[in-house]
């Protein structure tokens, strides 16, 4: 592992440059491939509002499946082999899309097969990353670590957005696929290039069957007050952002009345705020401290989503670009304090469980958000339907500030030995703490 040095963490850690070009070619392509397949489904195949609702639901879904046992599946075995497979199933199945459109046999039950798939491969890559970065990098480097792959995330996925559709105008819908698969040809060959081999972790107890992992990995998140804060709020906060995100190009174009290139610029310019979030969240925090910083960036900043529903035409736009770019800081800011607090806090044994268990009950909720969004919005009508949903990305927040969050100016690092903390067999019986 490289030891702390002069210069920024890209410039001198080869093996955390490789991860960052990998991961981040791998989120421009995720946000290519968002424009994409709802365009071929629309464009190519005619599908039915139903089933371009079903393609965006098959994606998330495999949290919902396989998210526990995945955790436990990632502490298992080693975490890079796992990443690499993850990316090589994704590479073939966008590939597959193109060819299966050139020999005439692209479907909406192909694409929805490509969509469940990937997103399960999604769900082992995304876990194994997660579980990994602590092991590669020195916990005095993980807070600039996470800042940089969270700010080079949000800037990979305003460009995805932003070329997604030229690409399918330039290619074609089905060929810009290839641009998917692409990137994760280039996220295997980095992460085929990184030197660092994990350290090795205990063992689990003989004869440990999954459904026991799976309940340790939640009691970890039902036992602790601050992961079990975090993880309701990321589930609340999940449910309001995907309400108002889901309807917001129709409040645009229909409510406001935006041309769809205006829309898509919008758009974008207020995700840039993620950017902005990510390199100012370390910073901040070093200043008025983790918890303090937490609370500014998921209940202060996203306050101002509530400027999103005065949006009108004109001058009117920059209401939603004010309060879109603030919410994206926040969000992305927050991200960046959470990850580094789990990887300080949790046991390097149970972070995959933990990533994984936190990952369902937190994803679970988008699909919630986008059908009570969709309710709503048909029964009140756009506008007051974004009042609703917009009010309920700070009024997720409450749920820190009467936590433990709301009380101390930093989030710990490890747990108090007063507080009941689920570990692992072997370290109960006294073998020490490793940190990665």
């Amino acid at each position: 592992m490289n030891r702390a040095a002069p210069g920024g963490l890209l410039r001198r850690h080869r093996d955390f440059r490789l991860l960052w070009c990998g991961e981040t070619a791998g989120k421009f392509g995720a946000s290519v491939t968002g424009v994409a397949m709802p365009l071929i489904a629309v464009a190519e195949l005619h599908a039915s509002t139903f089933e371009i609702g079903l393609l965006g639901a098959a994606a998330w879904a495999p949290w919902l499946l396989v998210g526990l046992p995945a955790g436990v599946w990632v502490d298992r075995l080693p975490r890079r082999p796992v990443m690499l497979a993850a990316a090589a199933v994704s590479l073939l199945l966008f590939a597959a899309v193109p060819v299966a459109g050139w020999t005439g046999r692209l479907s909406t039950g192909l694409l929805l097969a490509v969509a469940l798939l990937t997103g399960t491969a999604a769900v082992f890559f995304q876990t194994a990353y997660t579980a990994y970065l602590p092991d590669l990098l020195d916990p005095a480097d993980q807070s600039e670590g996470n800042a940089k792959l969270h700010g080079s995330a949000s800037a990979a996925q305003i460009a995805g957005l932003g070329s997604g559709g030229l690409i399918a105008q330039l290619a074609g819908a089905v060929n810009g696929m290839f641009a998917n698969a692409a990137t994760f040809l280039v996220a295997l060959l980095c992460l085929g290039r990184i030197r660092h081999r994990e350290t090795p972790r205990p063992r689990s107890a003989t004869g440990r069957s999954l459904r026991r992992e799976v309940a340790e990995g939640l009691g970890l998140l039902a036992g602790d007050r601050w992961l079990r804060a975090l993880t309701l709020f990321g589930a609340a906060s999940n449910l309001a952002l995907m309400g108002y995100q889901s309807i917001q190009v129709a409040f645009l174009v229909r409510e406001v009345g935006l041309a769809s290139g205006t829309v898509g610029g919008l758009i974008a310019a207020a995700a840039s705020g993620g950017v902005l979030g990510a390199f100012a969240a370390r910073r901040v925090a070093a200043r008025i401290g983790t918890a303090r910083a937490m609370l500014l960036s998921e209940l202060g900043l996203p306050a101002l989503a509530l400027l999103i529903p005065l949006t009108g035409a004109g001058p009117g736009v920059l209401w939603y670009a004010v309060g879109g770019f603030s919410v994206s800081a926040g969000v992305v800011a927050g991200n960046v304090i959470k990850a580094g607090f789990q990887q300080r806090y949790c046991p390097p044994e149970l972070l995959g469980r933990l990533s994984a268990s936190a990952a369902v009950l937190n994803y679970g909720t988008i699909p919630l958000g986008a059908l009570l969004a969709g309710l709503l919005g048909t029964a009140l009508g756009l506008r007051p339907a974004m009042w609703l949903t917009t009010a309920g990305v700070p009024l997720a927040a409450l749920v820190l500030l009467f936590s433990p969050v709301g009380r101390t100016r930093d989030l710990p690092t490890t747990p108090s030995p007063a507080e009941p903390h689920p570990t692992p067999p072997d370290r109960r019986r006294g073998i020490s703490r490793s940190r990665a």
